[in-house]
């Protein structure tokens, strides 16, 4: 096909005046409108191909209310959990004719606030969102609610009311893993959590208490550890466990890298993994089956499936089928996965 040179981006009142029609018709021509006859559709088409014309997406955007664009932000796409969300995330999204903006915060709270008020500035139709461990104020999730951003939370949610979320049984999970524990003996069981402001940590307490209720043993507040998740946290939660007058013979870690932390910890400790010491996990992902010494079981959370509900719900928003204030919680069930 040959190439019409034009002067700079073509448009449509271009493409109307070569053919001495209306600017009305040529729309409707490009958009296969019934009224228009198919020589009058070809010869716009054709026109239109050999100019390189290309719809304006921002005034298509601007009468159609949407930019059909979704912030995403997570606290680090390098972790494999995070990786799983955002596939579920942009499968679901892309099928639906969205496009998704990332964001990472790193876990910091100023780069938090600064990503959704570029989100908010790209005007995004709506948001999802896990929060960053070091994020205490929410004010910038305000402000989207204040301008009418719809925002879907999952995995890491905040501690507020009237909130769209999804995330996973936690407390269930953690029963689970301590259940797993007590029947292979373990009788002084420590937990390596994380941050206290964190609605997943609370979650894991609340279900490591549960359970040792459930099998009516006592619980000791010594051995629930509140850390920052980071390498130098860990170590320094481990050395508080093993100090304890108690030995402790099984840990339950706030996730898969706070676990193969733990296993550093104990194998510089002279400890033998599995024997002295018993590691159980959350989050399965995939980097623990290379490692020398996995969790004997991990609590899976299912990441992807997080992700593609988040998306559904927050497309439910956008489309109507969900009020923006009729406030759900979706909570899935999740599994443990044994190892050993």
């Amino acid at each position: 096909m040959r190439k019409v040179v034009s002067s700079g981006q073509p448009t449509i009142k271009e493409i109307a005046k070569r053919l001495n029609i209306s600017v009305s018709t040529v729309s409707r021509a490009l958009h296969d409108h019934h009224s228009i006859g198919l020589r009058t559709k070809a010869r716009v088409q054709q026109l239109a191909a050999e100019l390189g014309y290309e719809r304006n997406q921002t005034a298509i955007f601007f009468q159609q209310g949407k930019t059909f664009t979704i912030g995403i932000l997570l606290p680090e796409l390098s972790e494999a959990f995070f990786s799983s969300a955002i596939s579920g995330i942009e499968d679901t999204a892309y099928s639906n004719n969205y496009t998704v903006l990332l964001g990472q915060s790193h876990d910091d709270e100023a780069r938090e606030k600064q990503i959704i008020q570029s989100f908010k500035q790209h005007r995004v139709d709506g948001c999802i969102v896990s929060i960053g461990k070091n994020t205490r104020n929410y004010d910038h999730f305000e402000m989207l609610r204040q301008a009418k951003i719809p925002v879907v939370f999952f995995d890491r949610i905040p501690d507020l009311p009237n909130i769209h979320a999804v995330s996973c049984n936690l407390e269930s999970g953690t029963v689970q893993a301590v259940d797993f524990l007590l029947k292979k003996g373990h009788r002084c069981i420590g937990m390596i959590n994380g941050p206290e402001q964190l609605v997943a940590s609370k979650e894991r307490a609340a279900g490591y208490i549960r359970a040792l209720g459930k099998h009516r043993l006592k619980y000791d507040p010594e051995l629930i550890v509140n850390a920052d998740l980071t390498a130098a946290g860990t170590a320094a939660a481990m050395q508080h466990l093993l100090k304890l007058k108690r030995k402790v013979t099984a840990v339950v870690t706030f996730n898969d890298y706070v676990a193969m932390d733990a296993v550093q910890y104990a194998l510089k400790q002279k400890l033998e993994i599995n024997k002295d010491i018993t590691f159980v996990s959350y989050a399965n992902t995939p980097v623990s089956s290379y490692t020398a010494f996995p969790p004997a079981a991990s609590v899976e959370q299912f990441p992807y499936e997080q992700g593609q509900a988040a998306t559904n719900m927050l497309l439910d928003i956008l489309n109507g089928t969900l009020a923006l204030n009729d406030y759900q919680q979706r909570i899935m069930e999740s599994q443990l996965v044994l190892h050993t």
